[in-house]
């Protein structure tokens, strides 16, 4: 199994202002790893999300797509704290404006996320505000190891996001003790901006490399689409674009899917074998990537493409 562990919440989003001056908002489930668990399973994969989910209307609104999508929530008693939210309002010059309020996505205990992990785990993929808190990176980085003992493949998205940080710089050594353990990681551009403007992608990629467990590296461009990293090679890769274009919510997230499923279906998914990808291995695998990022893109808000859906796109480009 797939195993994906980090936060669910609920996007509250505002709608353009009405002639009644009232803010109306729409809601929307959402974040990273869980959208990265739902692109998993649409491709085929065995899945258990890792996640509290609440008691309240919202958590039954986020189990909606996970059981649509054949996500196994690993945590199955629901939790009395509320669901976690991103407010994302509009100030007058229409900027938008987000503001955080965690609930169930922290309502977690070492013990109950160790004992819900499976026996044989294949990966585990972490990310989101699981460095965020230091009371939460460690139970976290516990789970990780919990899971490297059993067998599995360790990957990361951490989805930087300074504005939750109050101490930034203890936020990187955190985020250092995830780099040490992972086999895999991706990030965005603005992510490694973020940690260290001065450093090249390149060099940023390098000292990930160096690290103990490291052998794959995954760079994201926006639109000017993927670069991907090993000791043996590196390679880039461009978008795809949609026929037609809703946006670019959960795009990063079904990439990281899109790429974690390649690899295991061409026996990748194994830290020496990570480590000895080429120029032409990364470059199939971007492109897969890819195909799954676009295609998510081709709908408003996260919506990963079916394995049929990708294979029919790969398939007609030949």
């Amino acid at each position: 199994m797939f195993v994906v562990g980090g936060e669910s919440l609920i996007d509250l989003v505002q709608e353009p202002l009405g002639a009644d001056g009232v803010i109306h908002m729409s809601a929307h489930q959402g974040g990273s790893p869980y959208n990265c668990a739902i692109a998993l399973a649409r491709l085929g994969n065995d899945t258990g999300f890792l996640c509290p989910i609440s008691r309240d209307g919202f958590g039954t609104y986020l189990l909606g797509p996970l059981a649509a999508a054949g996500v196994t929530p690993l945590l199955a008693e629901r939790v009395p704290a509320p669901s976690t939210l991103a407010v994302v309002t509009l100030n007058a010059r229409k900027e938008a404006q987000y503001e955080f309020y965690r609930g169930a996505d922290r309502a977690f205990t070492r013990d109950g996320l160790v004992a819900a992990l499976p026996a044989q785990p294949r990966l585990f993929q972490i990310g989101g505000f699981c460095p965020i808190e230091a009371g939460d990176a460690a139970v976290w980085l516990d789970v990780a190891r919990q899971a490297l003992g059993r067998g599995a493949v360790l990957s990361i998205d951490p989805n930087v996001r300074p504005s939750l940080v109050a101490d930034f710089a203890a936020f990187r050594r955190r985020l250092d003790a995830f780099f040490d353990l992972v086999h895999l990681v991706k990030l965005s551009r603005e992510d490694l901006m973020a940690l260290d403007a001065a450093r090249s992608i390149e060099e940023h990629a390098a000292d990930l490399l160096a690290r103990p467990n490291c052998g794959l590296v995954v760079v994201t461009l926006g639109e000017e689409g993927s670069l991907a990293f090993t000791a043996a090679g590196s390679a880039r890769a461009g978008i795809h674009v949609p026929p037609v274009f809703g946006d670019t919510v959960g795009a990063g997230d079904s990439l990281m899917a899109g790429i974690l499923t390649f690899l295991a279906e061409q026996g990748s998914l194994q830290p020496a074998r990570l480590r000895a990808l080429g120029v032409a291995e990364l470059g199939r695998m971007l492109r897969f990537g890819a195909t799954v990022a676009g295609l998510n893109c081709a709908a408003r808000g996260c919506n990963p493409p079916t394995r049929a859906e990708v294979d029919a796109v790969l398939a007609a480009a030949g």
